[in-house]
């Protein structure tokens, strides 16, 4: 159990589901790993945010636990699906824990959100890669079926395709030294996703495709705080056992700084 998430299921304002999927990551895999290595170093931290007034265990967390993948990228994609779109129906806020960044795709298309917003080192605009459409870089693109704008923020890495693609008016991209400065102008209904590699990987090693050359952890730390108000649904991806678990702490710090902004709200 995610160390807080004390709420019972049927009571939640916000429900943590472990996506442990490690099927298509392309350099450094083990984000199978990555549920568990969250909940694990999340036991150091203390209950109360000075900056909310809150304590966690007060904000109505439930843990589901993991919902374990199986052979078929497309089949756990829907049955994922299915499970997040349960908990918004109760009006739960569904957190998911990764898992590889594909997991993004079943929330968003559960949730249909008007604009998606990811922290991310790479555009993951592709219509597939390596001949898979169902790949962790091909995120946006699919967020993209749903919400009708997509917001990138940290982007440092993409094809020549995908900068194109990335003119587009219904997509933004802040570089990782503009995103200290942005200020969230959002309309409609929002889900935040973060990819654990937007950080710069002197913070965040444990990750399946680290790029140099992005953010610090307070700049993600202030973006997810100012997008989690306005959002529907959130997840923290990509971390995996690579590391002396850098990655995983502030992933779990992230995710707490959403709930602690959106509770707060």
């Amino acid at each position: 159990m995610f160390p807080g998430a004390v709420a019972e299921k049927a009571d939640a304002a916000y429900a943590i589901l472990g996506a442990p999927l490690d099927a298509t990551t392309t350099f450094q895999p083990g984000t199978r790993f990555g549920p568990d290595r969250l909940r694990h170093v999340a036991q150091s931290f203390e209950d109360y945010d000075h900056r909310t007034d809150s304590l966690f265990t007060d904000c109505s967390v439930h843990d589901h636990g993991d919902i374990q993948p199986g052979d078929d990228v497309a089949e756990y994609l829907h049955f994922l699906r299915g499970a997040v779109r349960e908990y918004d129906e109760q009006g739960t806020v569904p957190l998911l824990l990764g898992g590889e960044h594909t997991v993004t795709v079943a929330a968003v298309r559960a949730l249909d959100p008007d604009v998606f917003v990811c922290l991310d080192a790479h555009l993951d605009l592709r219509e597939s890669y390596a001949g898979n459409p169902l790949s962790h870089a091909t995120v946006t693109h699919h967020a993209l079926e749903s919400a009708d704008e997509a917001i990138v923020l940290g982007a440092r890495s993409g094809s020549g395709a995908e900068w194109d693609r990335a003119e587009a008016a219904e997509v933004t991209v802040v570089s990782p030294e503009d995103v200290p400065s942005w200020e969230p102008d959002l309309s409609g209904s929002v889900y935040l996703s973060v990819d654990i590699d937007a950080a710069d990987p002197g913070y965040a090693p444990g990750t399946g495709t680290p790029e140099p050359f992005g953010l610090t952890p307070r700049a993600m730390h202030e973006v997810v705080r100012a997008v989690a108000p306005h959002a529907v649904g959130f997840d923290l991806v990509e971390v995996n056992d690579r590391d002396d678990g850098q990655a995983a702490i502030l992933g779990a710090k992230l995710l707490r700084a959403f709930v602690y902004a959106h509770y707060a709200d």
